[in-house]
């Protein structure tokens, strides 16, 4: 992941939003809303970001975020398939231009040998379609968290950054 400080992707997305009119969304999980946090800490991000949903449990993910209760059943909650549906949702639900979606196991309990401390899943929905990324980070809760933030920041950056319609 990028070496720069947060303070400064913070703001490159900011700016790029508000110059661009594109609207923001969110669906969290293992993040627990850190991500819409860290967008909605500076002034002025009423003006594109439009909301957020922590989706901890399952039932929110399948209530609020239309994820398909198979897919969860079949790929498990922290899975490419969870992630990408997430986004999907969020995008459709929040009537968002770009959507930034987040799940994982940041510990320290709940990992597995098929799905270990650390992996998270992140995906960005916008008109171009999905694009979902895998990490695996190696931190206690809290540094796993962060890291997952900043790969979704960093992920929707690039969205933004993008020529619209054109996938990355």
């Amino acid at each position: 992941m990028g070496d720069e400080p947060l303070a400064n992707l913070l703001e490159r997305i900011h700016r790029l939003c508000l110059e661009r009119a594109i609207s923001v969304g969110t669906a969290e999980s293992c993040t627990g809303g850190l991500v819409a946090k860290l967008l909605t800490d500076r002034a002025g991000s009423s003006g594109f970001f439009r909301g957020g949903v922590v989706s901890y449990s399952n039932d929110v993910k399948a209530g609020l975020l239309d994820v398909p209760a198979d897919h969860i059943d079949a790929h498990g909650a922290v899975s490419a398939q969870v992630a990408r549906d997430m986004a999907i949702g969020a995008r459709v639900r929040l009537s968002v231009d770009v959507a930034v979606a987040v799940t994982g196991v940041a510990g320290p309990s709940g990992g597995s040998r098929a799905k270990p401390l650390g992996l998270t899943y992140v995906a960005v929905a916008d008109s171009a379609g999905v694009d979902v990324r895998r990490f695996l980070f190696d931190g206690d809760r809290q540094a796993n968290r962060e890291s997952a933030a900043r790969a979704a920041l960093e992920l929707l950056l690039a969205h933004c950054e993008a020529e619209p319609g054109r996938p990355l």
